[in-house]
């Protein structure tokens, strides 16, 4: 390279972030276009920050084809009933993209630990689900499932400055007062869930979020990559450090938050 040619200065986060969304709407298009069913789980401690990556994911997509979904507690009825029910209504149709902020994986995770559900129930749940989830890809559902991992430490600064900011007060729980105090049971939930529940047709895709920005851009190139839709360049490769398969050495190597 010539030494009067100055060397193309990286690309910043907006800039990287719009590229990606680009590549968004061009998955979208195919998606229309294929007629496949997609369907992206979003899971993680609270303030892992699964609302900012699914802001970004679907802010230049069509809302016509594009939905997002966040339950809340189940009602009477719903504990009554078969515990997937309440999800099925919500899966998409053909040309559809569908995000769950949160899923059926509150069994494993949150219940499990606050005792919102009984061993009986939660073992039911653990047996069943990599069954239910084989019977969605055979039904031709696309199925994507993220981990944003967070550590203790960037867990806790955000939480509380989410109780400082009038305008994340919607956020705050009774749940989230609980998050730290028993992080080690939040953990042992999490590597029991991501140990049985990671199959080939449903396999965990870990992102490390403690830094944001960095947590979206790997988020999003990994989902393009992994769609067949990063045939540009300049839409980046995901960090490997950063965005893995799930495997039981990354808890020993450090990759993911004890």
């Amino acid at each position: 390279m010539s030494k009067n040619k100055k060397e193309e200065a990286p690309l910043d986060y907006g800039e990287q972030l719009h590229s990606l969304q680009i590549g968004l709407s061009a998955l979208q298009r195919q998606v229309i276009a294929d007629g496949r069913k997609l369907l992206i789980i979003l899971e993680g401690r609270d303030a892992a920050g699964k609302d900012g990556s699914i802001k970004r994911i679907v802010k230049h997509l069509s809302p016509r084809e594009t939905r997002v979904v966040a339950l809340g507690p189940p009602s009477d009825h719903d504990r009554r009933s078969w515990y997937f029910q309440r999800w099925t209504s919500h899966l998409p149709a053909a040309g559809e993209i569908v995000l769950f902020n949160r899923s059926w994986y509150n069994r494993a995770g949150v219940e499990r630990v606050m005792e919102y559900c009984t061993d009986a129930e939660y073992e039911e749940f653990m047996a069943t689900v990599p069954m239910f989830e084989q019977l969605l890809a055979h039904c031709g559902i696309t199925l994507v499932k993220y981990y944003l991992d967070i550590s203790k430490s960037e867990q806790k600064k955000r939480l509380a400055a989410r109780r400082k900011d009038p305008l994340k007060q919607w956020k705050i729980s009774p749940v989230d007062d609980e998050a730290t105090k028993r992080w080690n049971a939040y953990s042992t939930a999490r590597n029991e869930m991501l140990a049985r529940t990671h199959s080939i047709a449903a396999p965990w895709t870990i992102v490390r979020a403690d830094d944001k920005h960095h947590t979206r851009l790997s988020l999003i190139s990994d989902l393009l990559t992994r769609l067949g839709e990063a045939s540009r360049a300049d839409y980046g490769l995901p960090d490997p450090n950063s965005v893995f398969l799930y495997d039981s050495a990354a808890l020993e190597q450090g990759l993911i938050a004890p």
